[in-house]
């Protein structure tokens, strides 16, 4: 008999654990109304170590991640959105519906410790209700969306914003991540926030303080950047975190929007007979010597002209040997002349050394007519130290 009330009580665990891994939760919410849904991890924890507890007492802190999809398809509806900052944080479904019907939402918590996974169902039923007619957005830059989410929190800012409104008919309409509306990521840094942008409605005309907005002095000093101090008598923000931006304020009346264009009328697709199609007999034509001139005869002329400005400055603008010899002092031409011929006798050497030593070597020569010269006796630096009887350089030589 006590085997049988274990096995009995022991089934009973796991029928409860497999009923409570695919557990169903009902939600029903208005449409225009925003939704917020806490994903526990308690909850799941419950689920994944319930007979540790009851037999060894041992609790556990497991680091979990979720994820959300809608049933049947890979990612969730276009109003809902989900986030969960580390896996040892709580994650939460918000969004505000925009029109009426039924989400099956499918929630899978995977364990990191030992790779389990737990799926719960959630229903949320979206009834038909009519939009609040005044609406307003405020950013709150010292915020970010994890830490408004609780209901904790939405109060808070909730009743700030009704003694701004001076009214306690509030609902919030949305709430959104900066980071969702092109606001940059922010240094990790302590005092360094994402901001959120609140949204809240009512069917209360706007107060004084938020009608300030609208007038064309605050407006001008939002445009040149300035500082803008909260209006006397409007600064109703208990705790510094929940303070607003006013030049990031904008109102919303939805009783002055244009109505929405009518739907098309649906008719069978089928086109009213027009008669005979008549195609034209021939493309009309065209001219393409405007096309021709641009894409040929305009790069053949800029070809052209490149061409004889390369010839001109490789051929017309060289100097030429007359020219340089003409602008050369007749010594140095002198010089180069015999430098030249002591190099042509060289290589004229370099296949025989069986010849006499080279005039170059001997005290003093005349290179071209290979007569010495005895030295000079003069020790004036002017004057060059080879010079020839009969060199037709010789005239251009100072004389004594």
């Amino acid at each position: 008999m006590a085997g049988c009330g274990s096995w009995l009580f022991f089934s009973t665990v796991c029928a409860l654990s497999f009923f409570g891994a695919n557990a169903e939760i009902k939600i029903s919410i208005p449409v225009g109304k925003f939704f917020t849904y806490e994903l526990m991890r308690e909850t799941f924890q419950n689920d994944f170590e319930p007979l540790s507890k009851l037999y060894a007492g041992h609790l556990y802190n497991d680091p979990m991640i979720f994820k959300c999809n809608k049933q049947n398809f890979p990612d969730l509806p276009e109003w809902l959105r989900f986030t969960q900052r580390h896996p040892y944080d709580n994650g939460f479904l918000y969004g505000t519906p925009t029109s009426p019907g039924k989400s099956i939402i499918e929630i899978y918590a995977i364990n990191k410790r030992n790779y389990e996974t737990v799926r719960h169902l959630l229903v949320i039923q979206i009834l038909a209700e009519k939009l609040l007619p005044y609406q307003a957005e405020f950013f709150i830059k010292l915020r970010e969306i994890e830490k408004v989410l609780p209901s904790s929190v939405q109060d808070d800012i909730k009743q700030d914003l009704q003694n701004l409104w001076k009214t306690k008919d509030l609902e919030v309409v949305n709430m959104t991540n900066a980071l969702d509306r092109g606001g940059r990521v922010p240094l990790p840094l302590a005092g360094h926030f994402e901001g959120v942008y609140v949204k809240v409605g009512s069917k209360q005309y706007f107060s004084d303080c938020l009608l300030r907005v609208m007038t064309s002095e605050h407006q001008r000093q939002c445009t040149a950047g300035a500082k803008v101090k909260v209006p006397g008598g409007c600064n109703f923000c208990r705790h510094p975190s929940n303070c607003i931006t006013w030049c990031k304020t904008e109102l919303i009346d939805l009783t002055k929007q244009e109505p929405a264009p009518p739907a098309p009328t649906m008719t069978s697709g089928i086109l009213v007979d027009g008669g005979d199609l008549n195609p034209p007999e021939s493309p009309p034509s065209r001219d393409y010597l405007p096309d021709y001139i641009v894409t040929v005869i305009v790069p053949l002329i800029l070809a052209i002209i490149l061409c004889l400005l390369l010839v001109y400055i490789m051929f017309g603008r060289r100097e030429g040997v007359a020219k340089r010899n003409a602008k050369t002092d007749q010594i140095q031409l002198h010089h180069h002349h015999t430098i030249h011929g002591n190099t042509d006798e060289l290589r004229s050497m370099a296949g025989n050394r069986s010849v006499p030593p080279p005039l170059s070597t001997l005290p003093m020569f005349n290179s071209r007519t290979g007569e010495r010269v005895p030295p000079l006796q003069s020790d004036s630096p002017t004057l060059p130290l080879i010079m020839a009887q009969h060199d037709p350089y010789s005239d251009t030589l100072p004389r004594k």
